[in-house]
């Protein structure tokens, strides 16, 4: 029953981000229901989604656990080492420097990054569903970007290096913030020493 829950948590998050992806409906939409509708509903399908989402895997971890395949410790510390870059590319999405410049949409190459982590160190069905579907979603999101004509992303200025160190720093914070409060609290499993 979790995992079907968090399938359709699933489909409601990704499904109102991939709207976004399809501007011409995207525009329909907005002109039926106003900037403010649209806004106000994707919000709310997106959270509502994010909820089913964390709900229904801790349900399936509790009650319904799938085993695939085994990963090897390693790919515990190679997650570990992965997600450090990851966090760091979606701060530089908000904190913009060379950074964002280079990457033009640092935030997909950190979910990107953060998902394949996740995959190497996660052998059972609901992780690979769950990180498989953010996966899935940030390769066609940058796959769409190609063929938009709007940049796809709000407009924050664009600062030099100094953001850079901003945003590699205040990664760093949010990574063992994760790392040591977040995911050992919230998740429930120690990212280190376990």
């Amino acid at each position: 029953m979790g995992l079907l829950i968090m399938i359709v948590g699933l489909a409601l998050f990704v499904g109102a981000h991939a709207l976004t992806t399809q501007r011409e409906l995207r525009a329909r939409v907005i002109a039926s229901t106003g900037e403010g509708g649209y806004k106000i509903a994707y919000s709310l399908v997106s959270a509502v989604g994010l909820a089913l989402i964390v709900w229904g895997f801790a349900r399936y971890r509790a009650t319904g656990w799938i085993d695939v395949w085994y990963p090897p410790v390693a790919m515990k510390h190679i997650a570990a080492a992965l997600m450090l870059p990851a966090v760091i590319l979606v701060v530089a999405s908000y904190i913009r420097g060379r950074i964002y410049t280079t990457l033009k949409h640092p935030m997909l190459a950190g979910v990107k990054l953060w998902a394949v982590a996740h995959l190497l160190a996660n052998g059972d069905l609901g992780s690979i569903i769950l990180f498989g579907s953010f996966l899935g979603w940030a390769v066609f999101d940058r796959i769409s970007l190609k063929h938009r004509a709007d940049a796809g992303a709000p407009p924050i200025p664009v600062g030099g290096p100094t953001n850079d160190l901003i945003a590699i720093a205040v990664g760093v914070v949010a990574y063992l913030a994760l790392a040591f409060a977040f995911h050992p609290v919230v998740i429930g499993v120690p990212v280190f020493g376990a």
